[in-house]
């Protein structure tokens, strides 16, 4: 099956990206974390969430009349997904970082390629790319950040992760990975194939590697 198979690929995919990049394995199995770490990672959540909605936006203009089902439930999922960075921004006030802290900082350059990648294969890919996305996010959030905000709430206390904690909760009770796994099948059916879904995840999963190469490196490798 479709699902099975980008499955599959997805957690080798991250597996590749657990070699690779310094701590990202320790920090997602739960068995180390850092507080510059955590809260850069944070700020970098917030920033990721304002670009992607803007991107969910772009995708869902290209899908236009071609697919009435799937530029509704892309709608659904905007709407549903918009200022969550909000619940993050609530975590960081309790690191130090208020709103404008945040605002001041520009993404990671992993990020910038990210969307920069992301409009780029969505003109050429129609909405398949976004899907597949936003289906990775949700896959990722419900396999690691359960673990990596309880990890957190017990290094820096339960006050520290309310916000990421809502967010959890509200994915689960959106059921968001069921959600968006609906718009990559659609979107393989209409726009594409697997090799192409396929090969978008594995991009995805690529510069989500440089990311976490230049989390470490900004913070941890900053205080060798």
């Amino acid at each position: 099956m479709l699902r099975d198979e980008m499955e599959k690929l997805a957690a080798a995919s991250m597996e590749r990206l657990f070699e690779k990049a310094p701590k990202a394995r320790e920090f997602h199995d739960t068995t180390w974390t850092d507080r510059a770490y955590y809260r850069r990672h944070l700020v970098e959540t917030v920033l990721r969430i304002r670009l992607n909605n803007e991107v969910d936006a772009y995708g869902l203009y290209k899908v236009g009349y071609q697919d009435h089902r799937l530029a509704s439930t892309l709608a659904r999922y905007l709407a549903e997904e918009n200022n969550h960075e909000g619940m993050f921004l609530k975590d960081l006030a309790k690191f130090g970082l208020g709103k404008e802290d945040v605002d001041a900082i520009r993404p990671f350059p992993s990020t910038e390629y990210l969307i920069g990648y992301m409009y780029h294969s969505i003109n050429i890919d129609g909405p398949l790319p976004t899907t597949v996305w936003n289906w990775l996010v949700e896959w990722y959030s419900d396999r690691y950040n359960p673990g990596i905000t309880k990890y957190a709430a017990e290094v820096f206390g339960e006050d520290m992760v309310r916000g990421s904690h809502a967010h959890i909760a509200y994915d689960e009770a959106h059921d968001h990975d069921e959600l968006m796994w609906s718009t990559v099948e659609r979107a393989v059916a209409g726009w594409g194939d697997f090799d192409t879904a396929a090969r978008h995840l594995v991009n995805f999963v690529d510069l989500l590697r440089l990311y976490f190469t230049e989390l470490h490196e900004e913070t941890v490798g900053a205080k060798s």
